[in-house]
C-alpha cells in the first residue's frame, strides 16, 4: 500500500509539473501566433521534397558549376581581399603615424635637452656656438 501511495504521488507530481512547463511556454512564447510565425519561418527555411530533390538532380556532385555562381563567389573572394588589405592599411597607416609621433617627441625633448644644457654653460662672454664657428 504505501508504494501505491508514493507512485501515485510522483505521477500526481509529473503532470503538475508538465501542465505548468506547458502553460510557461505557451505563455512565453505567445501561443497561436507564435506557431504561426514558426511554421512561416520553416516554410521560409525549408524547401519542399519535390524542390530539392529537383535541385539535387540538376547538379550533382562532380558537374560543373555555372558561372553565375562562379561570378557570384569571385566577387565575394575579391570583395573579402579589398576588405582585408583595407584593414591592413588602416593599421599601418596607424603604426606610421604612432611612429612618427614618438620620433617627433624624442626630437623635441632631445632639442629641449641641448638648449637647457647650452643656456646654463654659457658665461655670456663668447657668443653662442652657431656664431663662432671657424670657416674654412
Amino acid at each position: 500500500m504505501p508504494g501505491r501511495k508514493a507512485l501515485l504521488l510522483s505521477c500526481l507530481s509529473a503532470l503538475v509539473l508538465l501542465s505548468t512547463l506547458r502553460e510557461g511556454t505557451r505563455a512565453s512564447v505567445g501561443g497561436r501566433q507564435a506557431a504561426e510565425a514558426r511554421e512561416g519561418v520553416q516554410q521560409k527555411i525549408f524547401m519542399q521534397e519535390s524542390d530539392a530533390s529537383s535541385f539535387l538532380q540538376r547538379r550533382g556532385r562532380r558537374s560543373p558549376k555555372l558561372h553565375g555562381e562562379v561570378n557570384a563567389e569571385n566577387r565575394q573572394k575579391l570583395r573579402a581581399d579589398e576588405l582585408r588589405r583595407e584593414y591592413y592599411e588602416e593599421q599601418r597607416n596607424k603604426f606610421e603615424n604612432l611612429a612618427e609621433e614618438q620620433k617627433d617627441e624624442q626630437e623635441e625633448r632631445s632639442w629641449e635637452a641641448v638648449e637647457q644644457w647650452r643656456q646654463w654653460h654659457y658665461d655670456g662672454l663668447f657668443p653662442s656656438y652657431l656664431y663662432d664657428r671657424h670657416h674654412i
